[in-house]
C-alpha cells in the first residue's frame, strides 16, 4: 500500500493543501485541495472518494473532479462513501444546481457520473483486497476517520477530532499500525 500526502492543512497557500491522501492510486481519503496537485493522468486513476466529514476543507475537490473528469466518468461513476449526514450535507449544499450541478443526475440519473453512497461507522468496504473501516469519532459535525488494512499494512486517519475513545479502542484491535496520521 502506497499513501501519498496531497494535503494535510486547513487552509490553502503556496504549496499548502487541504486534506486528502492518495491510498495507491484508485482511492482518495477526503478531497481538499491537494487533488488539484495531480496530473490528469493520475486524476483519472482515482475509483473511490472516502471523506471523513462535510467541511469545506475535505470535500473542495470533488465536484471539481466529477466536472474535469465528466467524460471518463460516464459509464464508470466515481463512488463517494461517506456518513448519511455527510452525504445528505453534499446533497443539499454542493450538488443542488445552485452552487453545482447535481453529478448525481448527469448526464442521467441512471448513468451518473457522479455515485454518493452512504456508509455506516463500524462498517468495512473492500475493494481489490483492501479493507477500509470507517471508525467514527468527535468533530463539530459528523465525522468518521479510516483505517485500511492492505497485504498486511495497515494505515490509519484520524480525521479531524478532538480527544476520541472510540478512535483508540478501535484501532487498538489491529496488531499494529504501519502509519497513523491525527
Amino acid at each position: 500500500m502506497k499513501v501519498l500526502v496531497l494535503g494535510c492543512s486547513g487552509g490553502i497557500n503556496r504549496n499548502v493543501a487541504t486534506t486528502s491522501f492518495l491510498v495507491d492510486d484508485d482511492i482518495l481519503i477526503d478531497a481538499g485541495t491537494g487533488v488539484s496537485g495531480l496530473s490528469l493522468d493520475e486524476m483519472r486513476s482515482i475509483k473511490h472518494i472516502f471523506v471523513t466529514h462535510s467541511h469545506l476543507d475535505h470535500i473542495a475537490s470533488i465536484p471539481l473532479l466529477a466536472d474535469t473528469l465528466y467524460d471518463d466518468l460516464v459509464g464508470k461513476p466515481l463512488i463517494v462513501h461517506a456518513l448519511p449526514e455527510t452525504i445528505k450535507a453534499l446533497q443539499e449544499h454542493i450538488f443542488n444546481w445552485t452552487i453545482w450541478p447535481d453529478f448525481t443526475e448527469l448526464p442521467h440519473k441512471t448513468n451518473a457520473v457522479l455515485k454518493l453512497e452512504t456508509m455506516a461507522a463500524g462498517s468495512v468496504a473492500e475493494f481489490s483486497g483492501r479493507q477500509i473501516e470507517m471508525i467514527r469519532v468527535n468533530h463539530t459535525v459528523p465525522g468518521v476517520g479510516y483505517c485500511i488494512k492492505s497485504e498486511g499494512k495497515v494505515f490509519a486517519f484520524s480525521g479531524d477530532t478532538t480527544s476520541n475513545e472510540n478512535l483508540w479502542v478501535s484501532l487498538n484491535v489491529y496488531e499494529s499500525l504501519d502509519l497513523l496520521c491525527v
